[in-house]
């Protein structure tokens, strides 16, 4: 089984060679049992925001780690997957704004990667 540290990393490797902007990762794992990780990234439409959950699924897919389950809006302005112990928001920068995730997880570890991406 794959650890979450290594999920994280899989995963904001994939947002970044797709271009997601603002790319952050929380350490939750202290302050809650839904994970241990959330990884919040923007893209710049409803078409990027697919795009980056399609490559992020897809990808991980390839490698045997696959996504327990996924919430969009109709609009894609936003998409959510759970990797059980990382979860991945994708917004569009409106709902980003709007939902506000770091400010509601003010409290977690805001975690930053080296540069192996």
């Amino acid at each position: 089984m794959i650890e979450a540290k290594e999920k994280v990393y899989k995963i904001c490797r994939v947002l970044d060679e797709k271009k997601a902007f603002d790319v952050k990762i929380l350490y939750i794992g202290e302050l809650t049992t839904i994970a241990d990780y959330f990884i919040i990234a923007t893209g710049t439409s409803s078409t990027h925001v697919q795009a980056l959950a399609d490559e992020v699924e897809k990808k991980l897919g390839e490698e045997g780690i696959f996504v327990d389950h996924v919430e969009k809006d109709f609009a894609s302005e936003w998409i959510l997957m759970d990797y059980e112990d990382v979860v991945v928001h994708i917004f569009q920068q409106e709902a980003r704004e709007f939902y506000s995730l770091e400010r509601l997880w003010a409290d977690a570890k805001e975690i930053v990667l080296d540069n192996r991406l």
